[in-house]
């Protein structure tokens, strides 16, 4: 059984409560800068990095918050979908600048 939690700088994703990948993020200025998802190579090939990303975008939707996907899986599945257009916006210098280098812990 699949579970997504979210903190304050990242949305996971379990399997049978073992911790399986993660999106993480910095909030800023009503934008949600994604910079960083990964998924255990043991999780390989299941499709949980595509259903955490979904579901992290679709909470930032609902939070009322611009994502701005500076990884670049967020920003594939976010392009091809097109389900999120209405929320994801292209990255600045800026805001590439302020993720550059965020520990990825």
């Amino acid at each position: 059984m699949e579970t997504i939690t979210r903190s304050h700088d990242r949305f996971e994703i379990a399997v049978d409560g073992d911790a399986a990948g993660r999106a993480l993020f910095v909030d800023r200025d009503g934008r949600r800068i994604f910079f960083h998802t990964e998924v255990g190579e043991e999780y390989g090939g299941q499709g949980l990095a595509g259903r955490l990303v979904g579901h992290a975008l679709d909470a930032t939707r609902e939070e009322g918050l611009r994502a701005v996907p500076v990884c670049p899986y967020v920003e594939r599945l976010a392009r091809r979908s097109g389900s999120w257009a209405d929320v994801v916006d292209e990255p600045s210098e800026d805001e590439r600048a302020a993720v550059k280098g965020l520990a990825t812990s």
